[in-house]
């Protein structure tokens, strides 16, 4: 597989960790209230995919199964994390939370099954 897949992946996966970094200093410094707690939600479950993303995606390189569990979990972690951030700052419906929470199910079942074929 060409490297350019594998390295988005890992690329993203910091940025992630990025701005849960920025998402906790929010939810510390001015959000209040469930606002304050849900941006702490967010910023947790990003941090902790990002990392994993980071440190697994060039495990993925000869690997399709495994880069679209890494592909779904980024996915399910911007869709929950997203919609969190979205209900703190612009009062949107969490609609998307539950898709998100199962695509990153999903992902880790999938590279689950990835890892244990070999």
């Amino acid at each position: 597989m060409a490297r350019g897949a594998s390295d988005r992946l890992g690329a993203s996966g910091a940025l992630a960790a990025a701005g849960a970094v920025a998402l906790a200093a929010l939810a510390s410094h001015v959000a209040q209230g469930p606002d304050q707690a849900r941006l702490h939600l967010a910023a947790a479950l990003a941090f902790g995919h990002g990392v994993a993303l980071v440190a697994l995606s060039p495990g993925t390189r000869d690997r399709r199964i495994g880069r679209v569990a890494l592909w779904l979990i980024l996915a399910g972690m911007l869709l929950f994390s997203g919609s969190l951030v979205g209900v703190a700052f612009a009062g949107t419906a969490t609609t998307l939370a539950p898709f998100g929470g199962m695509a990153m199910i999903g992902g880790w079942v999938l590279l689950a099954v990835d890892r244990w074929r070999g």
